[in-house]
């Protein structure tokens, strides 16, 4: 997700390497690049590590953050500025290359040479996880390719920091990442959501925020609840909550910093006990057993088992 700058990233902390977490084991007889080309690669896989980075503020940063960076051959970062800053708040020199949607299929193919050889590369995102709506899934497969160990350090997340404030249910719910901008993608995307009956949680560009909750109080209408989160964990963090439709009007102008967007699902709809008990005889008419009949009716229209059984059967009975 990237966005704005770091809470705190004009630090005067002076920087100093951390002593590495791992150490590899030397094959006698190589040194140097060959060493690490050749013999890394038959002694020991690589190691791709999934970095989860602050999402604004810099004091969220994990411990283990830090020690891991330290430990990594090379790190790759979607912003390497952004990352910069991230590293000298750590306390950590190591060098970075750049990996971000323009480049990433050939970066991919460098880790995997990296990872071939034995090395560690650690992976950083902007104010998020790397693969959850950024770069990172070539890089897994890479790895994945390469017969390399993949691990992760979590940490800070827009998406369930958001669910935790909105106010609305969190035990289940779906995230759409960023709407599809234009055309017959985000009218079926916008569909879709409109019959999701848990929980939603969207990322907005601060330019698209107006017209995205426009599409949305359109779509799945004005009267549903949610929460429009804005920077949050920043200095000027703001949790503004309404309906859909107020919120289209409040935001038409759209919104600085970083946004994430938690919208209440729909009411499933109550099903015609009738019209469902009918379906279960269309199907049992059409060979299908009695129990999967019920079965499948009762997922798809919310009328419980029971009630269809014991309708089918007085029917059969009649």
């Amino acid at each position: 997700m990237t966005g704005g700058g770091y809470q705190g990233e004009h630090s005067n902390r002076q920087t100093a390497d951390l002593a590495p977490s791992r150490c590899r084991p030397r094959v006698p007889g190589l040194r140097g690049a060959g060493a690490r080309a050749g013999a890394y690669a038959r002694a020991m896989p690589g190691r791709l590590i999934l970095c989860a980075g602050p999402i604004g503020n810099l004091g969220d940063a994990p411990a283990r953050l830090a020690e891991e960076l330290a430990g990594a051959d090379m790190v790759y970062a979607e912003d390497t500025r952004r990352s910069g800053v991230l590293l000298r708040h750590l306390g950590v020199r190591r060098p970075l290359r750049s990996y971000f949607a323009g480049n990433e299929e050939q970066r991919a193919m460098e880790m995997r040479e990296r990872l071939d050889a034995g090395e560690t590369v650690a992976l950083v995102t902007d104010a998020g996880t790397p693969s959850i709506s950024d770069p990172g899934l070539s890089a897994v497969r890479a790895a994945l390719d390469a017969g390399a160990d993949v691990s992760v350090i979590p940490g800070p997340s827009a998406v369930t920091a958001a669910l935790a404030v909105s106010g609305l249910p969190a035990d289940r719910f779906v995230f759409e990442g960023f709407l599809p901008r234009s055309g017959g993608r985000r009218r079926d995307r916008l569909g879709e959501l409109a019959a999701e009956h848990r929980t939603i949680v969207l990322f907005c560009a601060p330019g698209r925020l107006g017209g995205d909750l426009a599409d949305l109080s359109a779509s799945l209408g004005t009267g549903r609840r949610c929460a429009v989160c804005r920077e949050l964990t920043k200095l000027h963090e703001e949790v503004w909550r309404g309906t859909l439709g107020e919120a289209a009007s409040h935001w038409a102008d759209g919104g600085r910093g970083e946004v994430t967007v938690v919208v209440e699902g729909g009411t499933p709809a109550v099903a015609d006990v009738d019209t469902a008990a009918a379906d279960v005889e269309r199907l049992i008419a059409d060979g299908v057993p009695l129990s999967d009949a019920v079965r499948s009716v009762a997922e798809n229209t919310g009328v419980r088992r029971r009630t269809l059984y014991e309708r089918a059967i007085r029917r059969s009975g009649a």
